[in-house]
Formats: C-alpha cells, structure tokens, sequence
C-alpha cells in the first residue's frame, strides 16, 4: 500500500504516476525470486572435486637428523718469521696451492751467512787447540808413568784438554745455530694446502716472531671437517647406531649446485654444550672438487639408518586443527577422510606408522575442494582429468 501527501491540486497527477510504478516493481521482485530460485538449485547440485592423487607405496626412507654446519679446516697454519730481516723475494702467489716445503718468502740472508763463517772459524780454531791439547796428554801420560813429570802437571794438562773439549761442543752448537738462522731466511711451507693472503711486500722489515698479522695463511682443503650441533635428545640414538657401524654425513654447500657431499661421522663431542643443550659432532669429507670452503656454511644431515616404511607425499596431510589426517581415494571415486598416525619426515615425503595400508591412494591436492564420502575426479598434476590425459598419449602414440 502506498501513501501520497500531495497538495489538493496535484492530488490526481501524483496517483497515477505511483499506481504506474507498481507493475515495474512488480516485476524487479519477481525476477529477484527467480535468480534467488535459480542460485539455491546451482548450491544443491555439486559436481565431483577435482584432485590430484598418489598412492601409498613402501620404500626405503633414511633416519636423517637435519642442523646447520660450519667448515673448517682439519690444519691451518699461520706463517711468521722466525728471524728479523728484509723480505728480498716473495715465491708464491696469492691463493696458490703448496706443498709441505715449498719456498714461500725469502729474507736478506747475507747477514746468517756471515754469522755462520765466522762461527766456522771459531770452530776450527778450537778444533786445533783440541787436537794439540790431546798430543800433549798422550805424550805426558808416558813421561807420567815414567815418573818424569809429576802428578800435578799431568793432571793440569788432561784439564785444559777436557776444557777444549767442552769449548769445542759449544762451538758446534754455535755453528748449528747459525746454520738455522740461514735456514729460517728462507721461509717454507710448513703443510701441504692453500695459500691466503700475503700481508709482506718485497723490502718490507719483518721482525722474528713478531706479534700481530701473520706473513700469510695456508689452510688444508682437502680432506675437510664439517662441524654442527644436533640437540642432546638424539646422542642415545647416535651413539647406539654409531656402535653398529659407520655413519653417513651430507653436507649441501650453499650456493647454485645443490648436489650435497658425502663424508663419515668422524666425531662425537664429550660433553653437552650447556648453554644450548646440543653436542657437537664433526663429519669428515674427501672435498676432492674442493666445493667446501673453511668458514663456509652448509645444511647438514646425518643418516642413522636406512628402514623401509610406508611413505606418502608431504602435501598429503593438510594442516588441520582437529588432527592429522588424509584423504583416501576409494574404488568408486568418493573420498574417505581418514585419521593417520605420523613417524617422520623426510625431504618432501611423510611416513606413517598407522592409519593407512600399501596401495591405496590419497589426495595429494585439492583437499579443499574434497567433502568426505563425496566424489572426487582424478586429475594430473597439470590439470587434466586423467582419463583425458591417457587419451592424449595414446593418440601421440599412435601418431608415432
């Protein structure tokens, strides 16, 4: 019913044009029933939820704890002078590789050289005064037994002779050192490795052992040491599984190539860390391409053992509030949720200690779409219902 407050000189003109309005509105009403009629009967229909699918299979899955790793070297040296001098000659380059006892620098040696010949000289100078001071006892020892030359004498002269002979070791031991001292301006190699940065220039004055930056580093590359901390709770089982034989190590250097190296638990710390509750360890690794670098970071796994399970797709499981569970594809295409009991994870693949049976199959996506004991069609990965996809391959066959 509709109301019109005109004035009494209008009153007629404004009925009409209202009572022309309600067929209009009567019309946007019914069609708003039948669109609202229409939509309701879409809801009720439903078809099949498109899913992609995979089955459960058993297989090998390793018992693998995961960490971060550090690499270090398993020796590194830093090399300082051992004598004061003018670096004259620098033999190597900047990150070359060298072998224990390769000349590294060289020092102004003339001054050893020097020191050393006139330790030579001191030494056979003694060494003739020994020479001459042993005649005289052979000789007085017969006039002694004679009765010729008394007690007293003979026994000053085999003292001046042990004296010589005692001169004559410190003398030698001068000449050694000198020799040394030539030796040390010549500076090598003390392992096998890489070399680092060189922090002397030819004619820079280096002092012996002198404090501060060293000449330069060598680090061993090859084999290498991989350290990292898993938590306390897993050295029960890495102790029992080490006891039963060696344990494997993967290391995945950062960078493009994600291929990871192999090497061997080497090491298992004595105490736990307290002030984070991990214990070290150290896996060993061949680094024969040199793909880890000392200080390097890398994603670590140590495998404890390599038991089959049953295992399905991560993506399996979706997450939920209510539990863990998965949907099973049934032999008439409807899907059954189902309550599953999870072990472990591995990379992308779940296993599961109950709950599930070898063969079935489970949606691996499209879980949102799925209402239990409703129909699912099979898709592939792409998108195609699977029984097109077969269809398409069969024809590129025939073609073929």
């Amino acid at each position: 019913m509709i109301l019109a407050l005109v004035s009494p000189g209008r009153r007629t003109g404004r009925i009409y044009f209202f009572l022309g309005l309600l067929p209009l509105l009567a019309g946007l009403v019914g069609c708003g029933q039948k669109a609202g009629a229409g939509t309701g009967k879409a809801r009720k229909g439903g078809g099949a939820a498109p899913v992609v699918v995979a089955k459960v299979v058993r297989k090998v899955v390793p018992v693998e704890i995961e960490a971060i790793g550090i690499v270090e070297t398993i020796r590194g040296a830093s090399v300082r002078s051992q004598v004061t001098g003018v670096v004259q000659k620098i033999a190597i380059q900047e990150g070359q590789d060298v072998v224990a006892g390769d000349l590294l620098l060289e020092i102004d040696s003339r001054p050893f050289r020097n020191a050393l010949r006139s330790a030579e000289a001191d030494n056979e100078k003694i060494r003739v005064q020994l020479e001459y001071a042993r005649g005289q006892v052979a000789r007085y020892k017969t006039l002694s037994t004679d009765s010729m030359v008394s007690k007293e004498q003979f026994q000053k002269i085999q003292d001046d002779a042990r004296a010589l002979e005692a001169q004559s070791m410190v003398s030698d031991s001068s000449v050694a050192s000198a020799k040394l001292q030539l030796e040390y301006s010549s500076i090598r190699a003390p392992i096998s490795g890489r070399s680092g940065n060189i922090n002397v220039r030819e004619g820079d004055l280096v002092r012996a052992n002198e404090a501060g930056i060293a000449l330069l580093t060598i680090n061993q590359l090859s084999p290498i040491n991989v350290t990292f901390g898993v938590p306390q709770q897993y050295l029960s089982e890495i102790n029992r599984y080490r006891a039963q034989g060696k344990l494997a190590v993967r290391v995945v250097p950062s960078g493009l190539n994600e291929a990871p190296e192999i090497g061997e638990l080497g090491f298992v710390d004595n105490a736990v860390d307290t002030t984070t509750g991990t214990i070290r360890l150290k896996g060993n690794f061949a680094n024969a391409q040199n793909r880890l670098w000392p200080g390097q970071f890398g994603t670590v796994s140590i495998t404890l053992a390599n038991p089959e399970a049953l295992a399905i797709p991560s993506s399996a499981i979706p997450s939920s509030q209510t539990g863990r569970h998965v949907f099973v594809v049934k032999a008439d295409n409807t899907a059954e949720k189902r309550d599953v009991v999870v072990e472990r994870a591995h990379l992308k693949e779940t296993v599961i200690s109950r709950g599930l049976a070898e063969g079935e199959t489970v949606v691996t996506e499209g879980q949102l779409r799925v209402v239990p004991g409703g129909p699912v069609e099979i898709r592939t990965p792409g998108g195609v219902p699977a029984g097109d996809a077969g269809k398409a391959k069969g024809k590129k066959e025939s073609k073929t």
